[in-house]
């Protein structure tokens, strides 16, 4: 049951930091002179990360496929996405339900490895935002790694 809630947390922690994540674009696309709360320094600024071409398809989709591309979408619709999965699937104890969990959460991890590289040595900025989301993402790794273990664990007895 602690795990539940522990899954309760994480995915609700996560899906309003994509939330914001989404209202800072939108904001900065019809304002250019908006300051989200996150942007505290010139380097320290998730309004210039979330406008930048990384805060779309991972900065990945772009180059291939065009800005304009369908699936160009900003990276906090995609984690919104992400957290309801989690959020849904971890009600279910089948074991489709927990290798799409884990699989889904290494993807995560991956993704924020990667953003997490190009915020230090491609934008040098720190975007609080965005490293809280790294976070929530390998506390859901870490979780869904225990509960993988755990069934087959229990197999093996």
């Amino acid at each position: 049951m602690a795990a539940l809630a522990w899954r309760a947390a994480l995915c609700l922690a996560g899906a309003a930091l994509s939330l914001y994540a989404l209202h800072v674009e939108h904001n900065a696309a019809r304002d250019p002179s908006y300051r989200a709360a996150c942007d505290l320094a010139p380097s320290v600024s998730c309004t210039r990360v979330f406008s930048s071409r990384w805060g779309r398809g991972l900065g990945l989709v772009e180059p291939v496929l065009g800005k304009d591309s369908a699936v160009n979408v900003p990276n906090g619709a995609v984690g919104l996405l992400f957290y309801l999965l989690q959020g849904l699937l971890g009600l279910s104890r089948s074991r489709l339900a927990s290798v799409a969990l884990l699989g889904t959460s290494v993807a995560s991890a991956l993704a924020s490895l990667w953003l997490a590289a190009v915020l230090a040595f491609g934008l040098r900025d720190l975007c609080l935002v965005c490293v809280s989301t790294y976070g929530v993402n390998l506390a859901l790794l870490a979780l869904n790694l225990r509960q993988r273990r755990g069934e087959t664990g229990k197999k093996r007895d």
